[in-house]
């Protein structure tokens, strides 16, 4: 069974730190999560860090180590755990180069709608996963998998990842998340960026990480089986996007809740 298949036949779960801050920390991590791995064997594991955080909300954040170098730690985490790895594209050029490293590119929820990003990913072997935009409906997504499958890919996931409401601040709506199921294609719950309060900080998002675990748990009550996490040992100090992150203590917990609530649904 590939990953894709995996993808469709259990739960999922994608988790790693915003961005990559050092070789050390992700390895680091990617061990904790590695472990993770053998406690819960329901959970298909996908590595996740980025490269580059090149929508940032002011010229001053931080971005991450650049594509060459921070493809170089991604597949050193790939050789010495086996997990398969996800990170963010941002430009047409990047999808081929990045793609001979990781087995799913994502699409930023900004970028959804970029034609020619959605095309160079689709011409790839790698998984795409598309970030749906906190402006789009989820009926809007349906012209997006178009754009993908016009390619003959058919190695997609849709993550919601909360919708604008007002300035500096999100919702997620269940319903829309019901919709998108519709599509036929696995669905990402993204609880982290869905508990952003983008821009709502001084030159930098904020975030009410306290909720994110209800969100994924929610989605876990409707049906849905992947979920994206971002976490580090120390958000609180993390580079980017901290205040959104689940400390990594804390993610067995979570696991074990999603795991009870979708044995629950298999009832």
């Amino acid at each position: 069974m590939n990953l894709y298949q995996q993808l469709q036949n259990k739960p999922f779960i994608i988790a790693g730190p915003c961005v990559i801050e050092s070789e050390k920390m992700t390895l680091d991590i990617a061990y904790e999560i590695k472990a993770l791995q053998a406690r819960f064997s329901n959970f298909t594991f996908v590595f996740k860090a980025s490269f580059d955080k090149a929508n940032r909300t002011s010229v001053d954040s931080y971005r991450g180590l650049g594509m060459a170098a921070g493809l170089a730690v991604l597949q050193k985490v790939k050789a010495e755990t086996g997990l398969p790895i996800l990170t963010d594209i941002h430009q047409p050029d990047q999808a081929a180069i990045v793609a001979e490293v990781v087995d799913i590119l994502q699409i930023p929820a900004f970028l959804c709608r970029q034609t020619d990003l959605l095309l160079a990913a689709a011409n790839t072997e790698a998984i795409v996963n598309v970030k749906k935009a906190q402006f789009l409906s989820p009926q809007d997504m349906q012209y997006v998998l178009a754009k993908i499958e016009s390619t003959g890919q058919r190695q997609i996931l849709l993550t919601e990842r909360g919708t604008m409401f007002g300035f500096n601040n999100l919702v997620v709506d269940y319903t829309g998340v019901l919709e998108m199921k519709e599509y036929g294609y696995p669905i990402v719950m993204d609880a982290t960026h869905s508990v952003q309060k983008p821009g709502g900080g001084v030159g930098k998002s904020g975030g009410n990480s306290q909720y994110a675990p209800y969100l994924a748990k929610a989605a876990a009550a409707v049906g849905v089986r992947g979920f994206f996490v971002e976490t580090h040992p120390h958000p609180e100090q993390a580079l980017c996007d901290g205040p959104n992150m689940i400390p990594l203590s804390e993610l067995p917990n979570l696991l074990e809740d999603l795991d009870k609530i979708i044995q629950l649904n298999l009832r």
